[in-house]
């Protein structure tokens, strides 16, 4: 699926056809240029899913953690994971990268090239492209 997206505004359809589009996946790979918008769409599907927690950049923690209510009242978890720092697949894994994509929660990887050698198939690939100023073109694989 391929959108383009002419204003920020726009992000919160985006986020949604996401949702639709990965049916039960749960583990999403971000790719694109520096500036592209992956963790502002990431704030837009993190709000979509329910969270109140301010979703930030993890660039420097790794990762972040937000909190959401499932539809059954359950408590849940999304996992916000930049690799953008790491150096090779080996450093992810001593990160704990593996735990995270196990646990059957959300997860959003920025930079996953590290981590595509794992093999993991169920996966939505997202790749965000700049088309001009806040115009992006938005891929869903």
């Amino acid at each position: 699926m391929e959108l383009v997206i002419e204003q920020e505004s726009a992000l919160q359809d985006a986020a949604s056809k996401l949702l639709k589009f990965a049916k039960n996946k749960n583990i999403f790979f971000l790719t694109g240029d520096i500036g592209a918008g992956k963790t502002t769409f990431i704030q837009s599907i993190c709000k979509l899913i329910g969270t109140n927690d301010k979703v930030t950049s993890p660039t420097f923690s790794i990762v972040n953690e937000y909190s959401f209510l499932k539809k059954d009242n359950a408590e849940g978890v999304i996992y916000h994971i930049d690799l953008y720092r790491l150096k090779d697949t080996e450093e992810a894994i001593h990160a704990g990268i593996e735990d995270y994509l196990d646990r059957g929660d959300y997860v959003f990887i920025e930079w996953p090239q590290l981590i595509e050698p794992l093999g993991y198939k169920e996966v939505v690939k997202i790749n965000i492209q700049i088309i001009e100023n806040s115009k992006r073109n938005i891929i869903f694989l």
